[in-house]
């Protein structure tokens, strides 16, 4: 797994063929317990190092198209798979708790709801209200720009518009860590409300 631009937040990707960019998973190490957020398959050079690192407590999945391997990973760990309450009822896996709009996660970690997007209910996740990690709604097709899932896979635009206004809403964010294409490492503040703005 790669550092991040803090040192408790590693990440590790795979190369979408059909997409043409990245799809990242997120490790947030905490004294508490670790957490995944939308975790791919881990190699074993990964799983090794997830170990060294105090293993994981927590696994988040941000929408059901983003389950990719919580599931396998929270049999072989041991850890709580938590999902989005909006998808509450058709989630594909079992989740141990299910997430809902504003809800703090854990010290640090608060919960947002999206809407609009291509699965009902989809979440944000802001950590220590300085890094934002998006799973598909907010996404990154060319390095340092923000954009929105395409309009096709969009189940209503207009409520999508509405929550990426929301988010850029949100003061002093410095990082936005996406689940699809570019991360954006600094001045995430300013790139969400280009976005905003471009609605």
């Amino acid at each position: 797994m790669k550092q991040l631009h803090r040192k408790d937040l590693f990440g590790w990707s795979e190369f979408n063929e059909d997409r043409n960019l990245d799809f990242h998973s997120i490790l947030w190490i905490r004294e508490e317990g670790n957490i995944l957020i939308d975790p791919l398959p881990l190699s074993e050079h990964d799983h090794s190092h997830l170990q060294l690192l105090g293993g994981v407590h927590f696994i988040i999945v941000t929408n059901s198209d983003h389950c990719r391997d919580a599931e396998h990973i929270a049999l072989t760990t041991g850890a709580q798979i938590l999902g989005p309450a909006g998808e509450e009822e058709t989630f594909p896996i079992t989740c141990d708790r299910w997430l809902i709009d504003n809800e703090e996660v854990c010290p640090g970690l608060i919960a947002y709801q999206l809407e609009g997007s291509k699965t009902h209910g989809e979440l944000a996740l802001l950590l220590e209200n300085n890094t934002l990690i998006t799973g598909d709604l907010i996404r990154s097709h060319i390095a340092g720009e923000l954009c929105l899932l395409p309009d096709d896979r969009l189940a209503d635009k207009q409520k999508a518009i509405k929550s990426i206004k929301r988010m850029a809403e949100l003061p002093n964010i410095k990082a936005i860590l996406t689940g699809d294409g570019w991360p954006i490492f600094n001045h995430g503040s300013e790139a969400l409300h280009r976005l905003a703005r471009s609605y």
